[in-house]
């Protein structure tokens, strides 16, 4: 009787302890960009860290101005997005701190293949969008406030043209794959970043070509940085600070270059300072 007693204490401290090992796994919340998991970047690089670290990644994948306001509420320990004067601002506000580029690749102007607007191979996005407008050629836009978005409207300002109102520009308020699937059902131009378009085209089957590449403007750096954990301090600071410290570390930088979609092409280009292609 005495044995079977001290076999069920001994189930119940085992029973308790695996319970205790369970809840001690670490687990960082990263705001991002729909790119980033559209794109499959995601899926590739975090298996990596945590074999790394242990450390699990939970990712909440919205445009980059929600992600942004995500990390400035405190909601998330680490945000990796793609607006660098609005990061660096935030950075400078005191929300974010240990900002580094990490890669970067670029936007294209698509849209449909007879090209109503006359644009294809345009060199200048602005260009392409006064034409666009002049026609009064259906185009879709995020219109979420994301990184892309935030572009879209940096392009429209050079191009003199505040499109909002007029029929022939849809704001969907949308990420960026359902962005392209309406485009692609309206026969309309678009913005979208090439890491998307390339991990979605084939798979979604999109009647859209590209049209426009090439612009300096079009250029799509993605950054990364920490909550600040003064302003919030049940943040995951420390784990934050690995995951960002692998994102620019040599490991992490090959990482990225390394990400290929299904035919072989680079999404992404890393450029953490000191990395050596």
């Amino acid at each position: 009787m005495r044995f079977l007693r001290n076999c069920i204490w001994m189930f119940l401290i085992l029973s308790m302890l695996n319970v205790s090992m369970g809840s001690a796994e670490t687990r960082i919340r990263c705001a991002s960009t729909t790119s980033t998991q559209n794109s499959g970047l995601f899926d590739y690089l975090l298996p990596i860290f945590e074999r790394e670290t242990g450390i699990k990644v939970d990712v909440v994948a919205v445009g980059t101005g929600a992600a942004l306001e995500i990390g400035k509420r405190g909601d998330a320990d680490v945000v990796f997005v793609h607006a660098k004067e609005d990061e660096l601002r935030l950075v400078k506000e005191g929300y974010f701190v240990n900002r580094h580029d990490v890669m970067y690749n670029d936007f294209i102007i698509v849209g449909p293949p007879d090209d109503p607007a006359g644009v294809k191979e345009l060199r200048s996005a602005s260009e392409a969008f006064r034409k666009i407008s002049r026609v009064k050629a259906p185009f879709v836009s995020r219109g979420d406030n994301s990184g892309t978005h935030k572009k879209e409207l940096k392009i429209w300002r050079k191009a003199g043209i505040n499109p909002g109102g007029n029929r022939w520009y849809l704001e969907v308020g949308q990420g960026m794959g359902k962005t392209l699937r309406i485009a692609n059902e309206k026969r309309a131009y678009t913005l979208t970043d090439r890491g998307t378009w390339l991990a979605l085209k084939d798979k979604e089957r999109f009647d859209l070509e590209i049209m426009v590449e090439g612009d300096k403007m079009l250029f799509n750096q993605y950054g990364v940085m920490a909550v600040n954990p003064e302003r919030h301090p049940h943040v995951k600071y420390k784990e934050a600070m690995r995951f960002i410290n692998f994102l620019i570390s040599e490991k992490g930088q090959r990482a990225i270059a390394g990400f290929r979609d299904s035919r072989g092409n680079q999404l992404f280009y890393p450029d953490a300072k000191g990395f050596k292609r």
